[in-house]
């Protein structure tokens, strides 16, 4: 079983300009604190938890524009008093087999309590459309206009690491992303996957699910081994 789940691999997509860009460019897995970045004109791209947590963090002492393909949409991370991860359960969405459905994981909303709304409402990140190109150190903004940076972040999620499969035929796609239905292996009997996001539902990848996809996905492996 394949229990490495969604984040070891850092994603980093080809965007415009991005291999022409003399600044520095990270990922956020390589954020650990604001301190590096003071001083710095900096670009954060995306729209997720991450994108915009990062950013109002790092515009507190420097400049910071949000880069995004479309409007930063958010959650309420409380209603009625209690936390939404208690809504989820409670209504039976965190559980619900809708993985299945899924040809690509969705757009995920920004958990807010008020500050990152407030933030990006102030400026503080601003926010833009996503630049489209580069020019050494500046970037070239659908506008027009050409803006000197230090630093782009891409707050651009992860995908599954599973490199120790990369020679077992069918395990994975050309993408490096593993094949399956709700965990099972789809090409390579006996083999089966566990922590992936929206493997099953919407908690598949998290503490609160990863256990119960376990379970699920060794009563299978285990009714396999029975029939053989």
């Amino acid at each position: 079983m394949a229990a490495s789940g969604t984040f070891g691999r850092p994603h980093r997509p080809a965007l415009p300009g991005l291999e022409a860009f003399a600044g520095q460019v990270l990922h956020a897995a390589d954020c650990r604190g604001p301190a590096p970045f003071t001083g710095h004109r900096v670009v954060m791209v995306g729209a997720g938890n991450s994108a915009v947590q990062i950013a109002a963090e790092l515009a507190t002492t420097n400049r910071v524009t949000l880069a995004t393909r479309r409007p930063v949409k958010f959650a309420a991370q409380r209603l009625l008093g209690r936390d939404l991860h208690f809504w989820l359960a409670r209504t039976g969405l965190d559980t619900a087999p809708f993985g299945r459905l899924l040809s690509r994981p969705p757009a995920q909303p920004v958990l807010d309590d008020g500050r990152y709304r407030a933030a990006l409402a102030a400026s503080r990140p601003e926010r833009r459309a996503m630049f489209t190109g580069a020019d050494g150190s500046k970037l070239v903004w659908p506008d027009g206009e050409r803006e000197e940076a230090d630093t782009i972040v891409l707050a651009t999620g992860y995908r599954p690491d599973l490199p120790y499969l990369a020679g077992l035929d069918g395990a994975l796609d050309a993408e490096g992303d593993p094949r399956h239905r709700e965990g099972i292996a789809t090409g390579v009997p006996g083999l089966a996957f566990v922590g992936l996001e929206w493997q099953r539902s919407l908690s598949s990848n998290s503490l609160r699910g990863v256990g119960r996809d376990a379970g699920r996905v060794a009563r299978r492996l285990a009714g396999q081994l029975a029939l053989r």
